[in-house]
């Protein structure tokens, strides 16, 4: 489990996992419909307990070309799970998730240290205290976990709705006023109440944060194709027949930072970070290219060509996070816009305060 922080799913944790057809699955035929439901219960066991969504589960059937109706002998079957496996694990290298794993640990933090608690009641109570009066209502105490949020580890209502039961059980609600002291106290009976039930049950949520690591970069290096028309299409608007090396390098540039996202490059705009790496990229291929002379079309495919491959070697290393709805986690893992980013694997745990995700502005 994670301590609070985001956990990156890319495919890794179930590259190790050896699926196998439970006991309980008797009979010499099984039908697609009963394999895809054991598949399914493998992926979801390893991967903290929580459905992938549908998108993943229908792109890893139709890699393994599984449908409900097929019929397979056990042998089939245990081969084609391991499939299924090992295509949901391509899915999620390609298209990583990151996600939030709420088990009450950094709430236990909170409620074991007096003075980071008391510090965090008083904070509460001063923000929802709005007509600054030295008393709120006991049902402000609900405000107060929205509030803390996933980032301090309190799942949304939404997601958690024994979070009513809780607040009822400690008559958290009403018109009740109460001062300081006692709002802390109550405070500290609900989130007591509330890492018990996620330490027995924890909440995986999935965060709406694309990561771009290389991988669709590197599918588009693959086909060469896609490729070579990429490259015939830079080719013509630079005009490199004219242009030097350096007023080629300008161009294709200009091409990637408008175009780059859909060959699986991050989005530059309005981030400083991307900005650097695309100097770090350019710079790392023109190191030591001091011809300027006109570049034929072959030698402008190879130079377009060892651009992209930097990137994606460059992606691997660091991915790039996007926020896809432009948020940005303030309080908790994501703390500040920076590419500094340490290569993460899966079931790794982002450490709070540590500023090693960029987050982009949506596009």
């Amino acid at each position: 489990m994670s301590d609070g922080g985001l956990t990156v799913l890319d495919g890794t944790r179930l590259r190790a996992i050896n699926p196998c057809l439970p006991e309980s699955t008797t009979g010499p035929i099984i039908t697609g419909a009963q394999l895809i439901e054991i598949a399914e219960s493998e992926t979801s066991s390893s991967l903290f307990g929580f459905s992938l969504p549908e998108n993943i589960k229908s792109d890893a059937l139709k890699r393994i070309n599984l449908d409900a109706v097929t019929e397979l002998d056990r042998e089939q079957a245990s081969s084609k799970l391991r499939e299924y496996v090992i295509a949901v694990a391509d899915e999620l290298k390609d298209d990583p998730l990151i996600v939030s794993v709420l088990d009450g640990n950094p709430l236990r933090l909170f409620l074991e240290d007096e003075d980071d608690f008391a510090m965090l009641a008083e904070n509460l109570f001063t923000d929802l205290d709005t007509e600054d009066k030295g008393k709120i209502s006991k049902s402000e105490t609900r405000n107060a976990l929205v509030h803390m949020g996933v980032e301090m580890g309190v799942p949304p209502f939404s997601e958690f709705s024994h979070l009513n039961d809780i607040l009822k059980k400690h008559g958290a609600e009403g018109d009740e006023e109460l001062g300081q002291a006692q709002f802390a106290e109550l405070l500290q009976r609900v989130l007591q109440d509330l890492a018990d039930a996620l330490a027995e049950k924890p909440i995986v949520l999935i965060q709406n944060v694309k990561i771009i690591n290389g991988s669709k970069l590197r599918k588009f290096l693959a086909n060469e194709k896609q490729l070579n028309d990429v490259i015939d299409k830079i080719f013509q608007d630079t005009d490199a027949g004219k242009d030097g090396r350096g007023g080629c390098m300008e161009r294709i540039r200009g091409f990637l930072e408008k175009n780059g996202p859909q060959l699986g490059l991050p989005p530059t705009e309005a981030n400083e970070s991307v900005v650097l790496l695309f100097d770090q990229v350019f710079s790392d291929v023109n190191n030591g290219k001091k011809s300027d002379g006109v570049l034929g079309k072959d030698d402008f495919g190879v130079l377009v060509k060892d651009i992209l491959e930097n990137f994606a070697e460059q992606l691997d290393v660091n991915p790039v996070f996007h926020g896809l709805e432009g948020k940005r986690y303030m309080s908790g893992t994501l703390s500040r816009i920076e590419l500094k980013t340490s290569a993460i694997g899966e079931g790794a745990a982002l450490p709070w305060g540590q500023p090693q995700i960029a987050l982009l502005p949506s596009t």
